[in-house]
């Protein structure tokens, strides 16, 4: 009686419908029939499966594995081709299907119907979910496309961007193909004629002038268009309610913020839809993640440059701002019934995985919107300015970064900024609370802070607008507070560089000094920083924590941030005890020996130091009473660097290591006082021993050693920034980081002169032991000091200013030191406070920021950081461009870890849950 029952169990219920997708998998006439029979012609039955059989994108991406493509392009490329033409041309044609899109019934009935297949193995047509498997199935095939090396020219040209030459009514296909994809009109444009057409890198030699043919567009160009229509098409992506008559397809902006005050309300389905469109979006952009950094700007991708400059205005302004708005609502919308519970419950994220299409929206959005505004390759890069000084985006050029450029409204930049701000609030609350790590971080954090220095780079406007804010202080303690959250993670150093580029961009703008005085006045910053003082002193004391608690693996972010106290210093008040001992601290640091003389780039670090301390004794010594006493009481340190030789250098370095290798032993250094009282006496007599061999020695020969060496810091106070730049190590691109010491409206007085150090040498003589030790690997990447590149540098050291109030102070500071009174400190300060050396002091220069400056190389850096972050977010959960041949990066591969319940949790349930050494290993990211 109930023999046959497991078969009609199997058979005809097909729960999930995995008997076909095994079939498709398995057997001959699934996927390895791409790659095993010849030649398929698009008319063939083979092709709905693609279409039809596939429930979600994890279906696709499981199911359609890179090696299946790979070995179809080899064993049978034209199946490939087709493939591709037939699933476009069938997305094509649904959109304009009357039954597109189908409608979505919330009933349970309805919902069963998706997932169970009757008896006869057939399910209700739904054109909304063959819609989205030919998008996900172009998602999945275009990657292995774009990795090709060899023959992605001839294939790409020969199926994505080949046009059909129209033999009949070209008047059509004139108006509809051509004309809106050249023309960008802009009433205010005055960058660039009216209607003026710039070519693809794809197209082909013009045809002749005497009758040019007509033709159709490409597939690629006709794929823009379509996921432009999908983005804005009622029932799919946005509410049925705003449809009108029956034109499905509605240019609306998707939320409430830039360019629209109306909140068309929006659901699940629609959002994951969106998803789902801009990813193939963000694929198709994708394409520069397969070129070398080295060829980024000579063979830029066809498929940006195309929807970056030949997409209809009226398509760019409304894709713009309908990806802005989405972002910058992110910290207020309205959250589902699971969010709203679910996601206020501590340690929740570890208990519920994946994003909610909510969030996977977002960061889909920020991500197409980080990748169109970074975009600068080829014909896209900003336009010059007549003087060759700055730059700047046209409509010509990336239509997006033009708009972008273009706000101006103090409303939009409101939203602008709460929108960041709130997320820089949500991220900075999952690490601040009463339960360490109960919160989630936000999963867009990184996009968010590439997304803001690209408004305040592009937008002049908006950078003043949030220096002019009471927000500025809120956004500086912000970025400081999160950097020095990521400092100790490898994977997040690039973020890190970026935060530091940022302080150095803001720091650079007059209104930036005005804050600094303020408060600062965010509850989400850690507690440790919340009595700080100003916004001054937390910056201060901020860079310092970077600096010096992270052994040098932040190396490369020094010159950003010593040039951001450099560019604040003029505007430096009332620096409190902490702030200052931090500042002489990273001076000390700065002018060790052993980092001096390890690396040709340091000595610039301890120029921005000295910088630092000139611009606040010049402008507002009276007002900083504690950094004075702190220069005064490293006086040693200054009077040291005025009398630096190599021989002195490195003589100090064998000290320092001996000292140590002495107290490792255990052993009591006896004959500690009398070698310290001769390194007192040495500076002076190495000193007149170099100025007695300069006399003996030409100038011809200490020109041309000086030469050689090839120094960083420029050899006079006079060198150009051209030559700074031939000469300059990779750095933190910036303009004039060597200024004239010179430039001053007036000099000092005569018997300040007398208290100036005295000039110092140009070249010396340093003995064979001394060689030995500097070529024994003192720097490092095999770089040898030398006298010669020592003098270069350190004859620019701008000391004459800190030496003059040294001479001035000191005296009568030591002698209220010596009086021993038990209110001598507050009588220094007193002192400090009253003194006035305008007639010792040279007037102050006038201030001149050093603002960061693009390079080519800070561009590809940038591009590679920000696409390295959507390809690890994109291997979580479906993997796009995963095992592919990604070149712009270097992916580091993780051994891969089962999931683990954080320390967090094991401390919070009391130690039940056994620690693992697993949950302490750290994610590699892009490199």
């Amino acid at each position: 009686m109930f023999s046959n029952l497991p078969q009609k169990i199997t058979v005809p219920f097909n729960l999930l419908g995995d008997e076909a997708k095994l079939a498709f998998r398995n057997q001959s006439g699934g996927i390895v029939k791409l790659s095993s029979t010849r030649n398929i012609s698009e008319s063939d039955s083979y092709w709905d499966q693609y279409v039809t059989l596939f429930d979600s994108a994890s279906d696709v991406f499981t199911l359609v594995s890179h090696n299946d493509i790979r070995r179809a392009l080899h064993d049978a490329p034209e199946n490939v081709a087709t493939l591709i033409r037939v699933i476009s041309t069938r997305l094509f044609n649904l959109i304009s299907d009357h039954t597109f899109p189908s409608p979505s019934n919330a009933t349970v009935a309805s919902f069963a119907t998706s997932f169970i297949r009757t008896s006869t193995g057939t399910a209700p047509r739904s054109t909304t979910k063959e819609v989205l498997n030919c998008i996900r199935v172009l998602q999945r095939v275009l990657p292995v496309i774009f990795e090709m090396e060899s023959e992605t020219s001839r294939f790409e040209q020969e199926v994505l961007w080949k046009k059909e030459v129209v033999a009949e009514e070209p008047s059509v296909v004139e108006e509809n193909a051509q004309a809106p994809q050249f023309v960008i009109e802009d009433e205010d444009d005055e960058d660039a004629p009216v209607g003026e057409a710039v070519k693809p890198a794809t197209s082909t030699a013009s045809a002749p002038a005497s009758k040019p043919k007509q033709t159709l567009p490409s597939l690629v160009e006709r794929l823009f268009s379509c996921l432009i229509d999908l983005l804005f098409c009622c029932g799919f992506t946005l509410p049925t309610k705003i449809q009108v008559d029956h034109y499905k397809i509605n240019y609306v902006i998707w939320e409430k913020g830039v360019g629209s005050t109306v909140d068309l309300g929006s659901s699940q389905p629609f959002e994951s839809n969106r998803s789902e469109v801009l990813r193939l979006l963000l694929v198709l952009l994708s394409k520069q993640i397969y070129v070398p950094p080295a060829s980024l700007f000579t063979s830029p991708s066809a498929y940006s440059l195309h929807f970056v400059q030949h997409t209809p205005r009226r398509d760019v302004l409304t894709v713009l701002c309908s990806l802005l708005n989405t972002c910058m609502n992110s910290a207020n919308h309205n959250a589902t019934i699971v969010g709203t519970v679910t996601g206020r419950l501590p340690y929740n994220h570890l208990v519920f995985k994946g994003e909610d299409p909510r969030t996977t929206l977002i960061s889909t959005c920020f991500q197409v919107l980080d990748a169109l505004l970074d975009f600068q390759s080829g014909d896209a890069r900003d336009a010059v300015s007549v003087d060759g000084q700055t730059s700047a985006p046209t409509a010509q050029t990336n239509a997006f970064r033009y708009f972008i450029a273009k706000l101006h409204r103090a409303n939009d930049f409101t939203f602008i900024l709460s929108g960041i701000i709130g997320i820089l609030e949500e991220e900075m609350g999952s690490h601040n609370n009463l339960l360490p790590g109960s919160k989630k971080s936000v999963p867009y954090i990184v996009e968010t802070i590439i997304f803001f220095w690209k408004m305040i780079d592009l937008n002049k406007k908006f950078r003043a607008y949030v220096l002019d804010s009471d927000k500025a202080t809120d956004i500086l303690a912000y970025m400081l507070c999160y950097g020095l959250e990521i400092k100790d993670k490898p994977q997040q150093h690039g973020l890190c560089r970026v935060i530091s580029y940022i302080i150095q961009s803001l720091s650079s703008e007059r209104a930036f000094g005005s804050k600094l005085s303020s408060p600062v006045r965010v509850h989400l910053i850690p507690q440790k920083w919340s009595s700080v003082g100003t916004a001054g002193d937390f910056m201060v004391q901020a860079i310092y924590a970077m600096v010096a608690t992270t052994s040098g693996a932040l190396n490369s972010l020094y010159p950003a941030l010593v040039i951001a106290l450099a560019n604040s210093a003029p505007h430096f008040k009332n620096l409190s005890v902490t702030s200052s001992t931090r500042l002489i601290q990273l001076f000390t640091a700065f002018s060790n020996p052993s980092f001096l003389l390890s690396d040709e780039g340091h000595p610039r670090l301890l120029f921005f130091m000295l910088e630092v301390f000139n611009n606040v004794l010049l402008r507002n010594l009276a007002d900083n009473p504690n950094l004075v006493y702190g220069i005064l009481h490293a006086h040693k340190a200054f009077e040291d660097l005025g009398t630096l030789t190599l021989a002195r250098g490195l003589r100090e370095i064998r000290r320092i290591q001996q000292a140590k290798e002495e107290r490792a032993r255990g052993n009591d250094p006896t004959n500690k006082g009398k070698s310290r009282a001769q390194d007192d006496d040495e500076p002076h007599n190495e000193k007149a021993q170099l100025l007695r061999s300069e006399n003996s020695s030409t100038t011809e020969v200490g020109r041309t050693s000086v030469s050689e060496e090839e120094p960083t810091i420029p050899r006079t106070a006079s060198s150009t920034d051209e030559e700074a730049s031939t000469i300059r190590p990779l750095m933190s691109p910036t303009i004039s980081e060597y200024p004239p010491n010179t430039g001053r409206a007036g000099g000092p007085s005569e018997k300040a002169r007398g208290k100036m150090r005295a000039g110092r040498s140009l070249s010396g003589d340093m003995t064979g032991s001394l060689e030995r030790i500097a070529t024994a690997g003192l720097g490092r990447n095999g770089f040898v000091p030398t006298q010669e590149w020592v003098t270069s540098w350190q004859q620019g050291l701008p000391l004459d200013t800190i030496m003059l109030v040294i001479s001035e102070l000191l005296a009568k500071v030591q002698e209220l030191q010596a009086s021993k009174t038990s209110n001598a400190n507050t009588a220094i300060i007193d002192f400090i406070r009253s003194a006035n050396l305008q007639n010792v002091l040279p007037r102050p220069p006038s201030v001149a920021p050093r603002r960061f400056q693009w390079s080519d190389a800070s561009i590809v850096w940038l591009t590679s950081l920000l696409w390295g972050e959507i390809f690890v977010r994109a291997m979580s959960p479906l993997g796009i461009w995963n095992s592919t041949n990604v070149r712009l990066f270097y992916v580091k591969h993780a051994p891969t870890q089962s999931r683990q319940i954080t320390e967090t949790v094991t401390n919070v349930v009391g130690g039940l849950l056994g620690r693992s050494d697993s949950s302490q290993s750290l994610r590699q990211r892009p490199s």
